[in-house]
């Protein structure tokens, strides 16, 4: 009689609770991967490859296990007491997203408590590992967005490039929209009151704080309303928008009451004054190919060098 589906995977099931037993028991010491192997009971050819495959099984089920062996040496693998139940639930990508939550909060302990630390082999722990803070990679995007959020925290001077010349900006905030960040400041040499402009993230280079307190106080930018077309981001501009009369409803529902409306032939000409740059540009994004956006030249501009970053310099 054929073995059924429950005794089919008895064998791997008990191989893998052995792996992760001893693991367990071997605590930070951890265990060579010749070792588990023989625990495993692999036999043949490619021990450790097989082997390997039941390490990632495990991890696939959110444990936390490293290979912490140096750089040519032979496996040494440690397993790691975490609340896996977030890594199983969530997606790569709602990972990434908490471990940056984590970061804009300072939590290094729920790192550690979660599980949602990156390492690599050799590293010891996510707050003194290099390439890693507070369980962010400190590589590309990230490792500005560490900077920043750093230097918003401690109040310090923000340096960088940014738009092809050097910044200089009191922070005020650090925030989070339709999955991109933006830093919000005073840019020097103009004063305290100057306008709050916003700078996304991702666009700057060459970032560096000075010392902690080193910032003066920002106001907060003002919201008047909800509507986020409505905030002081930016110095005011006036903005100039071609659409189709039958297309004139959805540019008001996105971008609010124009400032002016005229009409040019079969064409509804449409005037705002902006002063939050990013979110008209998500907006056109939305209202796609119902608009023209005829000018400023430096907002559109903008529009333009966004775009192409989106694309990947295309």
């Amino acid at each position: 009689m054929a073995a059924g589906p429950g005794r089919d995977q008895r064998g791997p099931m008990e191989r893998l609770v052995r792996i992760a037993a001893t693991l367990r028991e071997r605590g930070a010491v951890g265990e060579t991967g010749e070792r588990l192997a023989e625990i495993a009971g692999f036999v043949g050819a490619s021990p450790m490859d097989q082997l390997k495959r039941d390490i990632r099984s495990l991890t696939d089920q959110g444990w936390q296990i490293d290979n912490i062996a140096g750089p040519g040496e032979p496996a040494r693998y440690r397993m790691r007491t975490v609340d896996n139940r977030l890594r199983v639930r969530l997606t790569p990508p709602q990972q990434r997203a908490l471990q940056r939550a984590v970061l804009l909060a300072d939590r290094d302990d729920l790192v550690e408590r979660l599980g949602l630390g990156e390492r690599g082999p050799g590293e010891r722990d996510a707050r003194t590992s290099t390439g890693v803070v507070a369980g962010v990679p400190t590589a590309g995007h990230d490792a500005l967005l560490a900077t920043v959020l750093r230097a918003v925290r401690l109040g310090s001077v923000l340096r960088f490039s940014y738009k092809g010349r050097p910044r200089v900006v009191h922070p005020e905030s650090v925030r989070s929209q339709n999955g991109t960040w933006y830093l919000r400041g005073q840019e020097d040499p103009a004063g305290d009151d100057a306008p709050v402009k916003s700078f996304v993230v991702a666009r700057m280079s060459e970032v560096a704080a000075d010392a902690p307190r080193s910032a003066r106080p920002v106001r907060a930018a003002r919201h008047r309303e909800l509507h986020p077309m409505s905030w002081e981001i930016d110095p005011p501009v006036e903005v100039t928008l071609h659409t189709a009369p039958e297309h004139h409803p959805d540019v008001v529902r996105w971008l609010g009451e124009p400032a002016a409306v005229e009409t040019d032939g079969d064409d509804v000409v449409l005037r705002y004054v902006v002063t939050h740059r990013a979110a008209l540009r998500a907006r056109l994004y939305e209202l796609g190919r119902r608009v023209v956006l005829d000018g400023p030249d430096d907002v559109r501009r903008e529009l333009v060098d966004e775009l192409r970053a989106l694309s990947g310099g295309a």
